[in-house]
């Protein structure tokens, strides 16, 4: 594994008196590209579930430090404790967790009509956050050869969490950027996970009319101290170079791209994902976006090991709003597996086909999927001429 950086003498902490934090500024959180860790990251075999045994990097033990004392310093709406959480029988493995309080306390979406909307200063976005929630600011170190510098990132938190240490990656936010990916928020999200010993640090990302509920670009991240069924699950190849996959399994199909290695190799990854998600804003299509350590494409068990890092893309249904009624509310970490359940009632009354027919009701029809997968497909036969 990667020897540390030097960050002996900065704090992520907020000072004691409130009255200090507008004036303390952000800390910098530098790391170089010898702190991704791209090997040996992986579950204890015998118990999938045990986070006091996961071996933690820089970049966790500051994250999950600020985190926790910005939930003991009442940030969030809501102290998030241990999440009553179950796996549904069944052949899927949907990983269900009660969270009542984020059903209730999160900010109601904003009045979303198009994935293409333009950034509104007048709505909510993360000029207005309060002094505090913002724990560091990610930065990459300078003077890299042959590495594109990666533009700062705010690490914030989400004061309606999901999950322990539920962040946002913010690019500056003086911009004014919609919430459309753009290539260098991604590779900070792709580097955010590598920079995490934890094999359940995800990160992702909701388009307008795929439940984001806020127009100012982000990306999410989280710990979840469990396997995910997209880990592992099978795909088939869809391009002649190799570089498009279509994983087949439940719960949804996606687009699967994969990397194993730095450099090069990461900047293509960031480069096809975001080519195809502008082909589905451009064409009005919501999409959700999930990045997970996992195995390589193909016919691969739950039990693979990590080996490198897998981005899975599902094409959906454009949805505005919260459908209030309904156990779940479907977006990136539902597609993947996870499932943060609104009421004691319906966790405890979930099954698989329920869950199952929730996310495929968000699906595309198959025609108009059909259609997508031959342009990315098209796509991707563009870079290889």
């Amino acid at each position: 594994m990667a020897v540390p950086h030097d960050s002996s003498n900065t704090s992520y902490l907020l000072p004691p008196n409130k009255e200090e934090w507008e004036g303390q500024g952000i800390p910098d959180f530098v790391y170089g590209q010898k702190e991704l860790v791209w090997e040996g990251v992986q579950w204890p075999r015998n118990a999938p579930s045990l986070p006091d045994r996961l071996p933690l990097s820089r970049f966790d033990t500051a994250l999950r430090s600020a985190w926790r004392q910005r939930m003991e310093l009442g940030l969030f709406r809501y102290c998030l404790g241990e999440l009553q959480t179950q796996t549904l029988p069944g052949a899927v493995g949907f990983v269900a967790q009660l969270n009542m309080e984020r059903g209730m306390q999160r900010r109601r979406p904003q009045n979303i009509r198009s994935v293409r909307q333009p950034f509104d200063p007048e709505q909510f976005n993360f000029n207005k956050i309060q002094p505090g929630e913002v724990l560091f600011r990610l930065r990459q170190e300078p003077g890299l050869s042959g590495v594109l510098q990666q533009e700062d990132i705010l690490v914030v938190i989400n004061i309606s969490p999901l999950e322990w240490g539920h962040v946002l990656l913010v690019p500056e936010p003086a911009q004014g950027l919609p919430q459309r990916l753009l290539p260098g928020v991604l590779r900070a999200g792709l580097e955010a996970v590598l920079l995490s010993a934890h094999p359940g640090f995800r990160v992702g990302f909701n388009s307008l009319g795929g439940l984001a509920s806020v127009n100012h670009l982000h990306l999410h991240g989280y710990y979840l101290d469990h396997r995910l069924p997209v880990e592992g699950a099978p795909s088939k190849t869809l391009d002649p170079g190799g570089h498009l996959h279509l994983l087949q399994a439940l719960p949804a199909p996606g687009f699967l791209f994969y990397t194993s290695g730095p450099g090069p190799d990461l900047e293509a990854l960031v480069s096809r994902v975001c080519r195809a998600t502008d082909y589905l804003t451009d064409h009005e299509i919501a999409h959700n976006l999930f990045v997970t350590r996992g195995a390589p494409p193909g016919k691969t068990s739950p039990s693979s090991a990590l080996m490198g890092v897998r981005v899975i893309l599902w094409a959906r249904k454009s949805s505005f709003g919260i459908k209030e009624g309904e156990a779940f509310n479907v977006a990136l970490c539902e597609l993947a597996g996870h499932l943060p359940v609104k009421t004691s009632q319906d966790f405890s009354g979930l099954t698989e086909a329920a869950a199952l027919a929730l996310i495929q009701d968000c699906l595309l029809p198959p025609a108009q999927a059909e259609e997508v997968q031959a342009a990315l497909v098209a796509l991707a036969a563009q870079e290889e001429q």
